[in-house]
């Protein structure tokens, strides 16, 4: 059953440069495995930990580096939470993510699908 859904999109460039501005913002919204990626790898990944943080209601409190988006050759990305996130989505029923990241055009976007189990039919 879908519990909720989350959508989001970055302009590559913009966040490139707030990257720069802000020397310290990488290490502070990238787990350490996804900090050394390309800059529209980057910006896709926000767009990522964006949509999730929608679909998870944006709960105050919620840590950047709760989650992680690991990219698997051949295969749909797959999303690692714990802590703060992994709290919310147990409380929401969320089991299972479905998540789609692209990058083209100078811009990033992702669509996110948390599903949990199905409810029995009445």
């Amino acid at each position: 059953m879908i519990v909720a859904v989350g959508v989001d999109v970055c302009d590559v460039a913009r966040f490139v440069a707030e990257l720069e501005r802000v020397p310290r913002l990488r290490e502070r919204i990238f787990t350490p495995e996804e900090r050394d990626l390309p800059d529209a790898s980057l910006a896709a990944r926000f767009a990522a930990k964006e949509a999730i943080a929608k679909a998870l209601g944006a709960p105050p409190g919620m840590r950047w580096h709760d989650c992680t988006v690991h990219r698997i050759s051949g295969s749909a990305p797959v999303v690692e939470i714990r802590g703060t996130v992994a709290a919310r989505a147990a409380a929401l029923g969320i089991t299972r993510w479905h998540l789609s990241i692209t990058h083209d055009g100078g811009i990033a976007s992702a669509m996110v699908v948390a599903e949990g189990p199905d409810r029995p039919r009445e």
